[in-house]
């Protein structure tokens, strides 16, 4: 299904960034839906928990942009526009204890 393709591809790349960043969370996540992607919003809110369940982004707040331009190149897919991730406690390398 390409739903679920879609969402398979987004916790790899969430994964993937929290590896890179060396964060132990996603604070946050900011889609963008292609007109042509078949998902509406309410349905990509209904299944985020169970998307992210188990990865650094379990948890995080959705943000969701909903494109209605089916010109757009990337009318069919879901781009990833912004994960956000909180910083201070593992720059301070202390575990955020001051």
């Amino acid at each position: 299904m390409h739903e679920e393709a879609l969402f398979r591809d987004l916790r790899t790349k969430m994964i993937a960034i929290a590896e890179v960043e060396r964060a132990p969370r996603i604070a946050r996540v900011r889609l963008w839906v292609g007109a042509l992607a078949h998902l509406n919003e309410v349905r990509l809110r209904d299944a985020w928990p169970e998307v992210v369940r188990g990865t650094p982004a379990e948890g995080s707040r959705l943000e969701v942009e909903m494109s209605d331009d089916p010109e757009d190149p990337r009318a069919q897919g879901i781009v990833l526009a912004s994960v956000d991730v909180p910083r201070e406690r593992y720059l301070l390398g202390d575990g955020g204890g001051g």
